[in-house]
């Protein structure tokens, strides 16, 4: 189905929500693990529109294309809203989206915890401000890259 979209997927688990207090009326900062991957996410969403409690399980997309079959994967459009009427895509299976561009990719090696554990790295990303820091073995983000317009999926 829409498989060749897909980047990154997993359920994660939100550990803590505004751990250093509440910046903005309608943004909050999540804090989440996953636990599948062992991946750490930081992300600032709209809390307005979607909003999430300490200890809810989301599952959490990253894809290149809300195309559901592969012959949308070099989708071109400047907005997921443009549909025909009665077309579906990805969007229709989740709760929240947002439209990004990976603007990081960095490589942890060096630090202390990551000695052990080898190839851990970064990805960066910025959906109209509301950023994304998405860390991990880097074998579950090396289809992602730098300069990527992205979407990212969320539901309860």
């Amino acid at each position: 189905m829409a498989e060749d979209n897909i980047l990154f997927q997993d359920i994660f688990d939100v550990k803590d929500v505004n751990p250093n207090g509440k910046r903005f009326d309608r943004v909050s900062r999540v804090l989440a693990r996953s636990e599948n991957y062992e991946m750490e996410l930081t992300l600032d969403i709209n809390s307005e529109l979607y909003p999430v409690e300490i200890a809810e399980k989301v599952s959490f997309v990253l894809a290149s294309s809300l195309a559901l079959d592969s012959s949308g994967v070099s989708d071109t459009r400047e907005s997921w809203r443009e549909r025909a009427p009665g077309e579906h895509d990805l969007s229709d299976e989740y709760e929240y989206v947002m439209y990004g561009k990976v603007y990081r990719y960095e490589d942890a090696a060096g630090t202390a915890s990551n000695l052990a554990s080898g190839q851990k790295v970064s990805v960066y990303a910025s959906f109209g401000g509301l950023l994304m820091c998405l860390e991990g073995d880097f074998r579950h983000l090396q289809k992602i890259t730098v300069g990527e317009n992205i979407y990212l999926l969320m539901r309860k």
